[in-house]
């Protein structure tokens, strides 16, 4: 059952092309709507870390993807500049006057950040490979010195571009979507999280750091890593995950509100389905969010509760020497069980108390439940029909319980 004011509606009216006369066109040109302004700069590197720590870079803004890059790529970009290979420029927005947001060069600016700091050593290195194994502190004088030449360049949007918030976060999305479409493919959740940022989108970054949801993900969570963390930054436990790099922790909130309304999966794939429901949902009020946020977090936990950090796993049937039916733990969370499990635990949050107070056998017996529905969630795929009949088996699983 949904809140109030949560419902909403999927289908959009297209718009077709306008029939404007060209001295419209040209008024519009002339009146400078939607046209950017910008400068550029060029920066030493051996600035760029007194530029961060100014504090007048951020280079976290909220359409920014995740770290990614790993030390073998964060080399190979030093080595493009010790042989002086030209490098893109970065892109900055001016929110404020002489304050920027990196809308797009993280990883560069990082990584040379990184490298000024000695916080990681040269690896996999091809055409300098006497160099791997060195740090910036102790590379020989003359090869420092050619690096402290080099130069990154930048465009910077400067605040003038827009006449306001809405208007700056507009353009800053669809400026960010230009600069990416040919480059590295972003991932699902990254391309939402920057064009369609918003309360909604604000509350899955949160809620992707449940201390929960990070177990059941495999993901290092502070509350889950404290001896780890002794000998660790989290940030490096974190920057070495896959699933956190690409954003796939914030995908697995969203979905679950979207299920909510999977009604607006249909006649959609998936990626349209979650955009959709994403960009809609964005304008939710304060309250609306806030009891989808108890929800989330209540549910999370009960699924921990019931069946621990293995909770999205699945029992499947693999094929091997021995046997043509050898079952065995799929050691890693899926959407196909995530999906409906989260959805019908959340349905059975009055009756959790009893359900937990026979968590011992629905463990046991839930292997039998894939064996006897292994057609049901074997396959990958995951349209609006498969999860519903997915949801409709938990939904019987459970309820077993409460007779």
């Amino acid at each position: 059952m949904l809140f109030e004011n949560e419902k909403i509606e999927f289908d959009e009216k297209s718009i077709g092309i306008m029939n404007i006369a060209d001295n419209e066109i040209n008024e519009k040109y002339i009146l400078g709507e939607v046209r950017i302004v910008t400068e550029q700069a060029r920066y030493p590197l051996n600035t760029i870390t007194m530029m961060i720590d100014s504090k007048n870079y951020e280079l976290n803004p909220d359409f920014q993807r995740r770290r990614r890059w790993d030390d073998v790529k964060k080399s190979k970009l030093i080595e493009s500049f010790i042989m002086n290979v030209p490098i893109p420029p970065v892109f900055l927005y001016e929110n404020e006057f002489s304050h920027y947001e990196v809308m797009d060069g993280l990883q560069r600016l990082s990584t040379i950040y990184d490298f000024y700091n000695d916080s990681f050593k040269l690896v996999g290195l091809q055409l300098w490979p006497e160099l791997n194994g060195r740090y910036y502190s102790n590379l020989p004088e003359k090869i420092r010195k050619g690096v402290d030449r080099r130069y990154i360049s930048s465009i910077i949007l400067l605040q003038e571009s827009a006449k306001s918030k809405e208007e700056a976060q507009g353009m800053k999305q669809l400026v960010f979507e230009r600069i990416n479409s040919g480059g590295v493919k972003l991932e699902g959740q990254e391309t939402r999280n920057a064009l369609y940022n918003g309360k909604m989108n604000q509350m899955c970054l949160q809620l992707s750091r449940n201390k929960y949801l990070c177990a059941m993900l495999d993901i290092p969570h502070e509350e889950l890593e404290l001896q780890i963390s002794f000998i660790y930054d989290i940030n490096s436990l974190l920057l070495q995950n896959e699933r956190y790099k690409k954003m796939e922790d914030v995908e697995y909130v969203l979905r679950f509100f979207a299920m909510r309304q999977i009604d607006g999966y249909a006649n959609r794939t998936l990626s349209e389905f979650l955009d959709m429901y994403l960009k809609k949902t964005n304008f939710y009020d304060d309250s609306t969010l806030n009891s989808l946020r108890a929800l989330f977090e209540e549910t999370i936990e009960f699924a921990f509760d019931l069946f621990g950090s293995s909770a999205f796993y699945m029992w499947r049937k693999r094929s091997t020497n021995y046997s043509d039916e050898s079952w065995n733990w799929f050691s890693r969370a899926t959407t196909t069980i995530y999906d409906p499990l989260m959805h019908v635990l959340s349905k059975m949050i009055y009756s959790k108390d009893i359900l937990l107070k026979n968590k011992e056998i629905i463990r046991n017996e839930v292997k039998n439940f894939y064996q006897e529905n292994y057609d049901a969630f074997e396959g990958r795929s995951s349209n609006k029909n498969d999860i519903e009949k997915r949801i409709v088996l938990f939904e019987n699983f459970f309820k077993s319980y409460l007779e």
